[in-house]
C-alpha cells in the first residue's frame, strides 16, 4: 500500500471511530423521540373527539382505526420526512415555545411535519367536501373592523381562534397593522412544492397580513439555505400560542405570517390512562 492510500485508510478509520459525517452527507430522520409517550398522551388530550388512545404499536382512534406509530424507518431524507411521515415523525423537533425567535438550526421545522391520515380523520378530506360542512365564519378583530375569517369548528378550532381575536383586539394600536387584513384561512390546497395537504386545507390555519410577513420561498437568493427573517412582534405570537396555535416563524423554512392549530406541540394537560394495554 502506497503512502497516499495508507493515509486515506487511516483517515477513514478515524472518521468512523469519531462518528464524523462528511458535510455533504444528508442527515437522516425517522427515529422516535425519547419522550414519544408524552407526545402520544398530548395527541389524546388535544383531539379528544377523534383519538382514543394508543399501545406500543398503534395510535388508536375512537372509531377503531389504527395508525402505526412508527414505520421502522430511521434513514429518511428531510424531504421524505415531510412527504412520508409516520406518527412519531411529527415530533422530530421540539416546538420552542417561550423562547426568543432566532435563526433555527438546519431543517428544524417544528410542526411542519404532519401525518396526513390523522388530520383527515380529525377534520375531513377537503377533496371530498368533508371540511366545508364544519366551516364557521367568525369576526376578526371587531373593535378594529377587521372583517371575518372562516375556519373549522371541528375540535374547537373556531372557538380557539375567537379567543385569539378577542385578545389581539386589545393590543396597542401600533401592533394591529400586522393583523389587518388576514391573508387567508380555509383553502383546499397542498403545501407549496409538496404533495401533502396544507393545514389550510383543514380550515385549521390562518395567515396574517402578508405586508409584514417573511417567507422562505419569497427570498430571492437563499432558498437552499434560508436566512431567517421576521417582522412579526412576539406579543402576537404568544397570544396565538396561548390558544393552541403554533407559529411558522420558528421554522428553518420560515413562514412568519402562518399560524396553525397544533395544541399537541404546545404541551397542555397530560391525559392519564391514554395508553391501552
Amino acid at each position: 500500500m502506497d503512502e497516499r492510500k495508507l493515509i486515506l485508510a487511516l483517515a477513514i478509520i478515524v472518521i468512523n471511530a469519531l462518528g464524523v459525517v462528511p458535510s455533504s452527507a444528508e442527515e437522516s430522520y425517522g427515529a422516535p423521540p425519547n419522550n414519544i409517550k408524552d407526545y402520544l398522551d398530548r395527541l389524546v388530550s388535544s383531539y379528544p373527539d377523534t383519538v382514543g388512545g394508543y399501545n406500543n404499536e398503534f395510535l388508536i382512534l375512537k372509531n377503531g382505526t389504527k395508525f402505526r406509530i412508527s414505520d421502522g424507518r430511521t434513514n429518511k431524507t428531510f424531504q421524505e420526512l415531510l412527504e412520508s411521515p409516520d406518527v412519531d415523525d411529527m415530533f422530530y423537533a421540539r416546538y420552542p415555545m417561550g423562547t426568543a425567535p432566532t435563526q433555527p438550526a438546519k431543517d428544524i421545522d417544528p410542526g411542519r411535519v404532519r401525518f396526513e391520515p390523522l388530520f383527515v380523520a380529525i377534520y375531513g378530506d377537503c377533496n371530498k367536501n368533508e371540511v366545508v360542512k364544519n366551516l364557521r365564519t367568525i369576526r376578526w378583530l371587531p373593535k378594529h373592523s377587521g372583517g371575518s375569517v372562516t375556519v373549522t369548528k371541528a375540535n374547537g378550532v373556531a372557538g380557539a381562534l375567537e379567543g385569539v381575536s378577542r385578545e389581539l383586539d386589545e393590543l396597542p394600536g401600533h401592533l394591529i397593522k400586522y393583523l389587518m387584513l388576514p391573508a387567508g384561512t380555509y383553502d383546499c390546497r397542498k403545501v407549496a412544492g409538496s404533495s401533502v395537504k396544507s393545514m389550510h386545507a383543514y380550515g385549521a390555519a390562518i395567515d396574517i397580513n402578508t405586508k409584514y410577513a417573511n417567507y422562505w420561498r419569497w427570498a430571492r437568493s437563499d432558498r437552499d439555505q434560508p436566512h431567517w427573517q421576521n417582522h412579526i412582534p412576539i406579543q402576537i405570537v404568544r397570544i396565538f400560542e396561548k390558544h393552541g396555535f403554533i407559529w411558522g416563524g420558528y421554522w428553518y423554512h420560515y413562514d412568519t405570517m402562518h399560524f396553525e392549530y397544533r395544541p399537541e406541540l404546545l404541551g397542555g394537560n397530560k391525559m392519564k390512562g391514554s395508553q391501552i394495554d
